[in-house]
Parts: C-alpha cells; structure tokens; sequence
C-alpha cells in the first residue's frame, strides 16, 4: 500500500513538473518601431531642385496631428530618385528607423498609392534578400501637369511577394498621404 501511495505522488509530481515545461512560456513581442517622422526626398535625375515630402508627428498618438508638409511641386516630365527616412524623434538623438527597416528588409514593405488624378508612376529601386521589392528607394516620374495624392504606407510582416498594398496583409506601421502637384 506504501509503494501504491509513493507511486501515486511520484506521478502526480511529475504531471505538476511537466505541466509548467518551457512550452507554456510565451513567445517574446516583437515590439513596433515608434515612428515620428518620415521624410520623402525626390531629388531629380540630371540635377536641379530637390523635393521633400514630411510627415512629422512628435506627440505620437497625442491630441496634435502630424504636420504635413510638400516643399513644393514636381516638374512634368521629370525622373526623381527617391528616398524615404524614418525617425523616432521622442529620443534624444533622433533614432533612425530606416536603418532597422533596412536591416529586416523581408519583414517590411513601402507601398505607393497615387490618387486623385495625379500624373506620376513609381518604379521600386531597392528588394529583399529574395529580390522582393523593400522600397525605401524608388523612381518616380511626373508625367503632365495634374494634382492629387500621394500616399506612402510602410507594412510591416506583408506577404511577398504581392501585387501591391491589396493583398499584401501585414500591419501598418505609418501611413502619410501628401497632396502633390505636377507642373
């Protein structure tokens, strides 16, 4: 009856043990970069005037909205090389996002929406590790003299490839729409 009893707390012992395995712990959280700022320069291929796209929010989710601003209008016909910076200005100094967005370039995708009429197309310039498109580098090329939007959505985890912000799931992690002007 001894032995019955030890075999008994033995077994419950190890159920109770085994029930607490490292399986349970949770997966640590891959926490969301904190973006302020992003700031879109269009600086055009031959030389000439370069154009700044910028979002900046330093509130973050506080009661200010971003101040958005467009340096100034894109010349019909025009080719620019384009880059996109992002910023965490809630540090002191400033941390660049890009640089980790960059680094885990098969998590995260820049998407160009353009709206309202706007006469420009865009042409990824920079991809993944396999050839996906990453997209804080690109073309974009004015074509006649129009205005409309211009939205740029950074997702982070999309599915790659995709054809585009459509079926590319993911989360967001900034989104800016600037209204533009070819001239």
């Amino acid at each position: 009856m001894k032995n019955y009893k030890l075999l008994s707390l033995i077994f419950l012992a190890f159920v109770v043990f085994t029930a607490c395995s490292d399986d349970d712990t949770p997966d640590p959280v891959n926490e969301e970069e904190v973006i302020t700022t992003l700031t879109v320069t269009l600086d055009p291929v031959g030389g000439g005037t370069s154009i700044e796209l910028k979002s900046q929010d330093l509130d973050g989710d506080g009661p200010n909205d971003p101040v958005v601003t467009v340096s100034g209008p894109l010349a019909n016909g025009v080719t620019y090389n384009g880059s996109i910076k992002l910023l965490n200005e809630t540090e002191s100094p400033a941390e660049d996002i890009t640089l980790e967005v960059e680094a885990e370039d098969d998590e995260h995708q820049f998407f160009y929406t353009i709206g309202g009429g706007l006469d420009v197309t865009t042409t990824y310039t920079n991809f993944d590790g396999n050839s996906n498109p990453l997209g804080t580098e690109f073309d974009l090329t004015a074509g006649a003299a129009s205005s409309g939007t211009l939205t740029f959505t950074l997702r982070h985890e999309p599915t790659k490839p995709n054809t585009g912000l459509g079926d590319a799931g993911g989360e967001t992690d900034i989104a800016v729409t600037f209204d533009v002007t070819v001239q």
